[in-house]
């Protein structure tokens, strides 16, 4: 059992006659809601490793020509406009890339708020790029966030709360700051853009650990064991966390499941000899990501062109479990262990990245 902390300010981005969400625990949190029609950010996918080991895999003039047209339609994002330089951690290993991915769902039935990011991964590259190891730092992590150039924030609180305060600049800021491990790069999808993505790889197989049904119209059963799916019952299938014990972290599995799953079937599907199918899915990539403004694909594709699902590592960040701060239900990192396995992440040291994980 957590300690009881005191108190902490209310949340103010609370409106009125919104349901509270439910978080970790399953009990309703103070993150907050924004007004009606904003999309409420939560999450995350690794579409742009999809591109990146896809592309790469093309490798011809024609294939990076037609990627830098789909790369010129995807928006950009000033990632670390106001980020303070002298307060960001060094890079170790130069070889090695580390991009934060943030996302959305706008399609999400939960849907209300959009002012969190409710998933949060930190992809590391090792300089090698041989693999990828995708790590899910859980949305309700209770952490000290920095203050904002607006003056906002400056207290502990979720890790989800630095987007609701400062936008992107200070959740690079509060993920550095937490890790120690300098974000190299930014990437931000809309989840709910999986739906057009799997349906144009012709549907995705996944392993679901257990007998379930959602809690979403039109209320699928999912059985246990593999079985296909299609875009709409795979992104039912990653929304669902409030039928298992562990919450939010039973919904980062699922994430992962599907994310690996596309990449397998994109990899092994013969994707890239179909040029309909193909183009079909670049563009539905395109429309759902957007990424800071030194984020080249064509570049990344070239780096990571044998990157494949066999050599994605899915982990968490080390936890102690849930409890309670105040009003709100919070995961409480492992101080001793985050230590630790950040500075593993910082020295590109893979094997103990993947030994130093909660792998939940």
């Amino acid at each position: 059992m957590q300690q009881r902390h005191d108190p902490v300010e209310p949340d103010t981005t609370t409106a009125v006659g919104t349901p509270p969400e439910q978080t970790t625990e399953g009990q309703p949190s103070s993150t907050g809601d924004a007004p009606r029609g904003k999309r409420r950010w939560r999450r995350i996918a690794l579409i742009s490793f999809l591109v990146v080991a896809l592309l790469g895999g093309a490798g011809t003039i024609a294939g990076a020509l037609y990627l830098r047209s789909v790369e010129s339609d995807i928006d950009r994002l000033d990632a670390f406009v106001g980020v303070p330089q002298e307060s960001r951690p060094q890079v170790v290993a130069k070889d090695a890339m580390n991009i934060m991915i943030l996302g959305s769902d706008s399609r999400d039935p939960d849907s209300s708020s959009g002012s969190r990011t409710d998933t949060i991964i930190l992809a590391h590259l090792p300089a090698d790029r041989s693999s990828a190891q995708l790590i899910s730092i859980p949305r309700d992590t209770w952490v000290s966030v920095p203050r904002s150039a607006e003056g906002r924030g400056g207290r502990d609180a979720k890790i989800n709360a630095a987007y609701a305060w400062g936008g992107v600049p200070l959740m690079v800021q509060t993920v550095e700051q937490f890790t120690k491990v300098r974000v190299d790069h930014v990437v931000m999808v809309d989840f709910a853009g999986f739906k057009e993505i799997i349906d144009a790889l012709g549907g995705i197989e996944v392993n679901s650990e257990k007998q379930f049904t959602s809690i979403h119209p039109p209320f699928r059963t999912f059985q246990a064991g593999p079985q296909k799916m299609d875009g709409e019952a795979a992104l039912d299938y990653s929304r669902q966390r409030k039928q298992f014990a562990d919450g939010d972290f039973s919904r980062i599995r699922h994430q992962q499941q599907v994310i690996k799953a596309i990449m397998d079937k994109a990899t092994s599907g013969g994707l890239l000899t179909n040029p309909a199918r193909l183009n079909s899915f670049l563009q539905a990539t395109s429309g759902s990501l957007s990424m800071d403004n030194d984020l080249s694909l064509v570049d990344m594709a070239t780096e990571n062109r044998n990157l494949r699902g066999r050599n994605l590592t899915f982990v968490t960040s080390p936890t102690k479990g849930t409890g309670r701060v105040g009003s709100e239900s919070v995961v409480f990192a492992d101080d001793k262990r985050v230590d630790t396995f950040y500075a593993a992440v910082r020295r590109d040291s893979v094997q103990d990245i993947i030994d130093g994980a909660d792998n939940k």
